[in-house]
């Protein structure tokens, strides 16, 4: 199972939002290409990044802080928020990420996915941020009237190879994650999953290893310290 740390962009910042709450936000640094490179010290593959003000007001807004974290970390990078556009997306993925994730685009173009799917096949995720049941869209300030589950059904029928998951309810709470939903969506779906959302301890990562997740986000509990990033990278590996 791959670690991916996260890092939230606002304003060229790292910050983190409590349960999605933009008025619940908390600087961490000045600096996310230093957090990135601390990450890549600390053993990690890959980076999880979210721009935070892309994905409320539906275009990029922090395209020269990911490109540099892509550039100077040479890691696997996936990104999302206020990836809506092809134009978007594909300079996305010339500045050197790897997996863009669509979000609100998913839902309310499902066309769109389907495209995005056709031209740019593994390097298209699909971030399925649920909320009492349903999906939320723009940035979670917005839930759709989509049942998860079938939603999630629907994306692997268009081709989308991996779906990163988040109990919004959960997420920035240090609270502990929803295993019972990963369980379920890993019975259910044949293709990649990442969770996300209030991963808090060493053995909710062992349990999502043991279980077959393909990844899992790693927030808040590390700017807390709550996590050690370096252990989790050994746990993930050895199971």
């Amino acid at each position: 199972m791959i670690i991916y740390p996260a890092i939230d962009l606002y304003d060229g910042k790292a910050v983190r939002l409590k349960r999605g709450d933009y008025n619940e936000m908390t600087v961490y640094s000045d600096d996310p290409v230093a957090v990135a490179l601390g990450f890549k010290k600390a053993g990690v593959s890959a980076i999880h990044v979210v721009d935070l003000q892309g994905a409320r007001d539906g275009k990029p807004e922090n395209y020269e802080v990911i490109k540099r974290i892509a550039s100077e970390t040479d890691l696997f990078i996936q990104v999302g928020g206020g990836l809506r556009t092809s134009e978007a997306i594909e300079t996305t993925l010339e500045a050197g990420v790897k997996r863009v994730i669509l979000g609100t685009a998913a839902v309310s173009e499902p066309e769109f996915l389907q495209s995005m799917v056709q031209e740019h096949g593994e390097a298209i995720g699909v971030s399925v941020d649920i909320k009492d049941g349903f999906v939320a869209i723009k940035g979670w300030t917005e839930v759709s009237k989509l049942d998860a589950l079938e939603f999630c059904d629907t994306v692997v029928k268009q081709g989308v190879k991996t779906i990163i998951c988040t109990d919004i309810s959960k997420d920035g709470m240090l609270s502990g994650t929803n295993i019972e939903l990963y369980k379920t969506l890993r019975s259910r779906l044949p293709i990649g999953i990442i969770a996300s959302g209030g991963v808090t301890s060493i053995d909710e990562i062992k349990t999502m290893s043991k279980m077959g997740m393909d990844g899992a986000i790693l927030g808040k509990a590390l700017y807390t310290g709550d996590i050690s990033l370096a252990e989790a990278v050994g746990v993930s590996a050895c199971q």
